[in-house]
């Protein structure tokens, strides 16, 4: 690949725009239907070779600019850029490694890790939906596969997904990993790379889908676990006093219709939630390992609504209410809106204050971040060096990496007048993008500002 200049570039993303913008004018009426055909598979090839020009922009991203500088993560940084999710992020920045150009460590051009893959995609023969497909499958491959085998099986992949649909592409995949690895003898450092559980978003009716790869350990132990706790009677959710030790009676025996899945989930939810109770799972920032909520008294008396955790999710007020029994509560006291007796003059942030921070910013106040509040830390918007006091109005969530954006990253923080933090970029970030956090806030989006004595 020949070296350009800052003007080629440019010029030549501009004439792609151009282009773009001609197509888009067009009007296909005068087209018959082979025609419409022929140009929707050049359109798809088009589409096929255009991620190709991204990997050289992320691969430099990734190899010159730190955190600091592009305002988080590099899959943060891209998701806030471009409008995308951070798992779409995630995902370009993958192929960029795989299919991108590369550099030896004494500056000579190395061809892509999947070169049959790279070569083929920018040709146009494969799109992304092939390209997962070659990625994972490469991925999988157990680590005492060598290298010749490896390319010449990605090399066959690459041919076939120019002559079959993805899916059909998978089945080879599939298939050509059985011949490779009949046995399955998958090594520690196999199962170590592949372990994992990702739990979902919440669906509209509070449910979390759970999907990963549990190590052989890992099993064995849940295995042990679940054979107590998810035997038929225990762990029983509807009963008035379930079974969590010992033998449950044979009634709760022959009245429990739950499926073997529902046992499952009562069990690990019984065995988390002891783990919880027992206390040795210590402190986690400043305060003991626990659940906290919030939510108004207002809803509280009208028996209706959500909490929201210090985790980011929902609580229904069954929940809530059931939870709430056993609890230690905390009230925020507000005075035209602003909180009361909450500071001292120490730096760190009190217990009370950080329960406080959870119910009011409820996670990282950095525009678009989603880190819930459990995993954030609290930022002095006013430097402690300055005011000399751990003010509540004048602290906030923050996550790690965002938190150093502001002692390290040339970022500034200041409080609006309505509580909210806003987070002012240095100028070569700044390209009018939002500045405040309304992710955990999505009634401020809808103009349904909560107010007043009922801010929750």
């Amino acid at each position: 690949m020949r070296s350009s200049s800052r003007e080629g570039i440019v010029g030549a993303f501009n004439d792609l725009e151009t282009a773009v913008n001609r197509v888009l004018d067009l009007s296909c009426d005068v087209l018959t239907t082979p025609e419409c055909l022929v140009m929707l598979d050049r359109c798809e090839k088009v589409r096929r070779r255009l991620p190709v020009a991204e990997y050289p922009l992320i691969n430099k991203l990734a190899e010159q600019a730190d955190a600091t500088e592009l305002g988080g993560k590099l899959s943060f940084a891209l998701a806030q850029r471009l409008h995308i999710t951070r798992s779409e992020a995630s995902r370009r920045i993958g192929e960029a490694a795989d299919l991108g150009p590369r550099r030896a460590l004494t500056g000579e051009p190395l061809p892509p890790l999947l070169t049959a893959t790279a070569e083929a995609q920018r040709a146009g023969r494969i799109g992304g939906a092939h390209v997962r497909v070659i990625r994972s499958f490469v991925h999988q491959l157990p680590s005492w596969v060598d290298p010749a085998t490896r390319e010449q099986a990605e090399a066959d992949l690459a041919v076939l997904g120019g002559q079959h649909r993805p899916d059909e592409l998978g089945t080879f995949a599939t298939k050509m990993a059985d011949c490779i690895n009949p046995d399955g003898n998958f090594t520690d450092t196999d199962r170590a790379r592949r372990r994992g559980i990702t739990i979902g978003k919440q669906g509209a009716d509070g449910m979390s889908a759970i999907t990963g790869y549990l190590t052989p350990e890992a099993r064995a132990t849940f295995d042990a676990v679940v054979a107590k706790l998810a035997a038929p009677g225990m762990c029983n959710p509807v009963d008035p006093a379930p079974c969590v030790s010992g033998t449950p009676s044979r009634s709760a025996i022959e009245s429990d219709t739950r499926s073997l899945g529902q046992r499952n989930h009562d069990a690990l939810a019984a065995a988390l939630r002891a783990l919880l109770c027992s206390g040795e799972l210590g402190q986690h920032n400043g305060l003991p390992a626990s659940i906290i909520m919030s939510i108004t008294v207002a809803e509280l008396e009208a028996g209706a609504g959500q909490a929201l955790t210090g985790g980011g999710s929902m609580l229904p007020m069954t929940d809530v209410i059931r939870l709430a029994s056993h609890a230690h509560h905390y009230l925020r006291i507000f005075a035209k809106g602003r909180e009361l007796g909450l500071y001292h003059a120490k730096r760190i942030a009190s217990p009370g204050q950080r329960i406080v921070l959870y119910a009011k910013d409820r996670g990282c106040s950095f525009p678009n971040c989603e880190v819930p509040g459990y995993l954030t830390e609290v930022h002095h918007v006013t430097d402690f060096a300055e005011c000399h006091q751990a003010d509540i109005d004048d602290l906030t969530l923050a996550c790690g990496p965002h938190h150093k954006l502001v002692t390290s990253g040339g970022w500034k923080t200041r409080k609006l007048n309505d509580g909210t933090t806003e987070w002012i970029p240095p100028a070569h970030l700044d390209h009018g993008q939002p500045r405040t956090n309304k992710s955990f806030h999505p009634e401020k989006l809808m103009g349904a500002l909560v107010q007043g004595d009922g801010d929750p």
